[in-house]
């Protein structure tokens, strides 16, 4: 899109222009995406950009917005575009270092939470594990105010990217430290046998599968967070296995997962010795996460 002739065009000129060069190289309906660049870029969010549609835009918005709508073109996912994203009350900040927060991971940060919330004569004592953006944990922190939060990640990019996550949510972002290292390797030894929560959403996409991915997300996203060995369940299996011995009596285990991985999964937990194993659906139906509980005494 030129941004000759700026002084003319208006910011619904560009939703339009945009919507078809999309349609175009994308295929499908992408007036919505056309609107949330324009939004990105114009700084009016959904009913202010209606009201303010026909004003003129500057030469540095148009390029500003040719740059984003050709990132996007180019098949780029539109929240690296957009550089944002929306998770249950947050909004995130995302970069191709971590993986695009999705709804099946709120059903999975609503399962911590409410375990953290269980925990009614402390300070609920939470391990997000691989956290990439910080969206379990920072959710975690954010409607459980009283939480003590650990996010691991091996991945310093994604670190980076979470910290800028709890540097934005204020106070609350102060209740949860970063630390870099592999699952519960970086975690202070002090937590042995006191975490309330253990939670994680790690890769669980078998090398096999990679093919059968769609585009945005195996020429995109971040491998290291995507594909794990044994047909995507040795990260889930170590999981289940190492916990135990970081968790209180009663403590919970949250793991996202496939749902063809989770009669499987729920089998070794039972096998390692959780008290109680349950399997919970995510919003589109399809069997998601684990949930095990250690016994009480």
């Amino acid at each position: 899109m030129s941004s000759d002739g700026a002084n003319t065009l208006r910011w619904s000129d560009l939703v339009d222009q945009a919507a078809n060069v999309l349609c175009e190289k994308l295929g499908g309906d992408r007036r919505q995406e056309a609107r949330w660049l324009v939004e990105r870029v114009s700084g009016y969010e959904s009913s202010d950009l209606i009201v303010n549609a026909g004003e003129l835009v500057s030469t540095r918005s148009v390029a500003r917005f040719d740059q984003m709508l050709g990132r996007r073109g180019s098949g780029e996912p539109l929240q690296y575009v957009l550089g944002r994203w929306q998770f249950r009350a947050l909004e995130l900040y995302v970069d191709s270092n971590v993986l695009i927060p999705r709804p099946e991971t709120e059903i999975v940060a609503g399962l911590a939470i409410d375990a953290a919330l269980a925990v009614r004569d402390r300070p609920p004592l939470i391990a997000d594990l691989g956290t990439g953006s910080g969206a379990i944990a920072l959710s975690v922190a954010s409607e459980v105010p009283t939480a003590q939060v650990w996010a691991t990640d091996l991945s310093p990019g994604a670190l980076r990217v979470a910290r800028a996550n709890a540097g934005g949510l204020g106070r609350r972002g102060a209740n949860v430290t970063t630390l870099e290292g592999s699952w519960f390797e970086p975690l202070p030894r002090g937590l042995l046998g006191q975490l309330d929560v253990v939670v994680s959403n790690p890769p669980y996409i078998g090398e096999d599968e990679r093919a059968g991915l769609p585009a945005e997300v195996r020429d995109w996203e971040p491998h290291l967070a995507l594909f794990a060995d044994d047909e995507g369940r040795a990260h889930v299996a170590h999981l289940i296995d190492v916990a135990p011995t970081w968790l209180r009596p009663g403590g919970s285990l949250v793991i996202e997962m496939a749902p063809r991985q989770t009669k499987w999964a729920s089998e070794r937990a039972r096998t390692v010795g959780y008290a109680t194993v349950r399997v919970v659906k995510d919003l589109a139906g399809r069997e998601r996460a684990l949930l095990a509980v250690l016994d009480s005494r």
